[in-house]
Formats: C-alpha cells, sequence, structure tokens
C-alpha cells in the first residue's frame, strides 16, 4: 500500500515530464546501474583473489563483454514493467531484449570457443620443430574459426528472423527456385568452398603453421591459416594472401611436410685438372665443422662434364629450410676460397691452340737469321 502511494506521489510530482522520457531514463539508468555493479564486483574479485588466482583475471577479461550485456539484459526487464511507455515504444524496446539476448548467446558460444582453444593450445607453444604442435595447432585454429563463422552466421540468421518481414523474405528467398535463387547461390559459392577447404586442410593437412612452401613461385612460411584464407610470410618479409581453395585445387611444394629437414645443393665449376677426392675430403670436415649441419648428409659427386669444365654437386642436410640456405652459403663460400688459395690449378680457364700464320713465319727469319735458330724457336 505505502508503495503504491509512493508511486502515485512520484507519478503527481513528475506527472509534467512526458512518459516516454521516464520510461528512457529508468531503462538507462538500470543499464547504468548494471555496468557500475559489474566494475564494482570485478574490482573486488581482483583485489581478494588476483594474486591467488591468476586466471581468474584472464576469465574475467576475456569475458567482460558477455558479461555485461547480461547484466544489462538482466536490469532492463526489471524496470521495463514500471515504465510508464506506451506499445509503439515497448514493442521495439522488447524486440530489442529478444534480438540482444539472441546476440548474447552467440557471443557467449564465440568466447567459450576461442577459450577452450586457447586452453588446449597451452601445451602446444613451440611449433618450429615440434611436429605434433604444429598439427594441433593447425586442426584446432581451422576448427575455431570456421565455428565462429557458423555461430555467427546462425546468430545472425535467427536475430534477423525475429522480424516478421525479414523472415518471410528469408523463407521465401531460400524456397524459391528462380534466378534469386540461384544468384544468391552463386554469390555464396566462394564463401563455402572456402570453408569446406578449411575442414579438409584441418583433415589432411597438406599445410600446417610454419611450413615451409613455395606457391606462385615465391617461397615462405604458412604463418596462418583463417576460415577463407592462408597467409603466406615470404622470405623478404612480404605477406602472400592466398584463398585457401588454392591449396585444394592447384598444386604447391610444401618442404616441411612429413620433416623439417633439407637437403642443399651446391654446384661448382671446376677445370679438368681439379683434385676431387682431395676437395670431397675437405668438404666432409668443413661440414662436420658448421653448427649447421645436422650430421645426416654430405655428399660430393662430379655430375656433369663439358667442353671447358667438370661439374661438382655437393649435398649438405639441415634441420630446417632456413638453416638449409645459410649452411650452403657458408660452404659455398669455403668453397671456392678453398680452391682459390689451395688449388689454383682447379679454377676454370680457356684453353686455345695457337697456329703461326706466314707473316709470324717471316718474322722469327728476321729475327732468328739461320734455320736452325728458327726451329729453335719455333719450338719455343
Amino acid at each position: 500500500m505505502h508503495w503504491q502511494a509512493l508511486m502515485a506521489e512520484i507519478d503527481r510530482m513528475l506527472g509534467w515530464i512526458p512518459s516516454w522520457f521516464v520510461g528512457l531514463s529508468l531503462v538507462v539508468g538500470a543499464i547504468l546501474l548494471a555496468l557500475s555493479f559489474y566494475r564494482v564486483a570485478t574490482w573486488l574479485l581482483n583485489r581478494a583473489f588476483g594474486t591467488r588466482l591468476p586466471l581468474l583475471g584472464v576469465f574475467i577479461a576475456r569475458t567482460s563483454g558477455p558479461a555485461q550485456l547480461a547484466l544489462c539484459l538482466a536490469a532492463v526487464p526489471l524496470v521495463l514493467p514500471l515504465a510508464p511507455l506506451d506499445d509503439t515504444i515497448r514493442t521495439p524496446l522488447m524486440r530489442l531484449f529478444v534480438v540482444a539476448v539472441i546476440a548474447l548467446i552467440g557471443w557467449i558460444s564465440i568466447r567459450v570457443v576461442d577459450m577452450s582453444a586457447a586452453r588446449y593450445l597451452q601445451n602446444f607453444r613451440d611449433v618450429t620443430e615440434n611436429f605434433v604442435a604444429r598439427k594441433h595447432v593447425t586442426q584446432v585454429r581451422v576448427f575455431k574459426r570456421v565455428t565462429d563463422t557458423i555461430i555467427v552466421i546462425i546468430t545472425v540468421s535467427t536475430a534477423l528472423m525475429t522480424f516478421d518481414s525479414v523472415r518471410q523474405y528469408g523463407v521465401s528467398l531460400f524456397a524459391s527456385a528462380g534466378a534469386a535463387g540461384i544468384i544468391v547461390g552463386l554469390a555464396a559459392r566462394p564463401l563455402l568452398s572456402n570453408l569446406i577447404a578449411g575442414l579438409q586442410i584441418a583433415i589432411p593437412q597438406p599445410i600446417r603453421i610454419e611450413d615451409v612452401v613455395i606457391i606462385e613461385n615465391e617461397w615462405g612460411w604458412v604463418e596462418d591459416i583463417a576460415s577463407t584464407y592462408v597467409v603466406i610470410r615470404l622470405w623478404d618479409w612480404r605477406r602472400m594472401v592466398v584463398p585457401l581453395s588454392y591449396f585444394i585445387e592447384k598444386p604447391f611444394q610444401n618442404w616441411t611436410r612429413d620433416t623439417a629437414s633439407l637437403i642443399g645443393v651446391i654446384a661448382l665449376h671446376v677445370d679438368y685438372r681439379a683434385d676431387v677426392p682431395r676437395i670431397r675430403r675437405w668438404l666432409e670436415e668443413a661440414v662436420k665443422q658448421s653448427k649447421l649441419w645436422d650430421g645426416a648428409v654430405v655428399n660430393l659427386q662430379v655430375i656433369d662434364a663439358d667442353a671447358r669444365t667438370i661439374e661438382l654437386r655437393a649435398l649438405v642436410s639441415a634441420r630446417n629450410a632456413p638453416q638449409s640456405w645459410d649452411l650452403r652459403c657458408e660452404i659455398r663460400e669455403k668453397l671456392v676460397a678453398f680452391i682459390r688459395d689451395e688449388m689454383p690449378e682447379a679454377l676454370p680457364r680457356d684453353r686455345a691452340i695457337l697456329i703461326p700464320s706466314a707473316d709470324d713465319d717471316a718474322d722469327l727469319l728476321r729475327r732468328a737469321g739461320t734455320p736452325e735458330k728458327v726451329r729453335a724457336a719455333a719450338r719455343n
């Protein structure tokens, strides 16, 4: 009874204020009160348990958005019946409240998926040399992004279906077999093909995070696998963005599909007088002293010969592609220096046979004077 009398007195005192303004003020006040309650509650929790439970702070930070929205959605229905609003304002507010609830459910679902993926990937942080870690990181990232995309599509579709006009349009559009349906299907084909390609990449895994690939004649690492595209970090720090469907429909090179170790090739042309066994012995010693060699492969072969030189091919192995490149450069530089300083006769050179002409013979006769001297000069 006292409550009704109080409300009547307030209504008499504030009767000059429009009813819609009073109603909206109640709604805004409830929202501000809910946000203030969240700030105070999180501050008290961090102050009381922040040092003992560090994960609590991470959880609060990652769920701040959905938690604040949930408190606002809980506070608005409490004051909405008290607000003196007519149906022209109350109905849109209720519709907005329903859409916000749907958005909250989708938001919470995405947060749960993201937190679950992050918690699972804490055990797989080193992806450089760990193939198991690269496998799990690739699968979890692709599945997480595909799941997030599906959640967003379902949330938006459900929210739009709450409006009668949109629901009728959507039903008629998807039920129609006419030109509009064909256009929508063609427009959605790239998105759907990339989503399906993401699932195909996540399960058989033709590529993984930090795989070394050659694509479109560019060499680089797989930096990120999104829901519709892949980011390739090229050797000169550029980024190449490639659709997911590319890796299903077109050929490419994956240098680290089963193992990160690679065999590097060093080609060198030397003269026919080169002592190949000596070069081979020196190569083995030089490679063994390098920190980049993985201890697996070192070899030197004569693979070709032409009119001027013979071609040597040295094979050296390393733990991964960057180390293989550095090892090849290091051994090539040392090999050139060894041949230049220790075996100069192995340097490539041009050979020619000089045939004297008639003018050269006459010049020799004038200089020598006698046939014996001419023959001696010719022999020299």
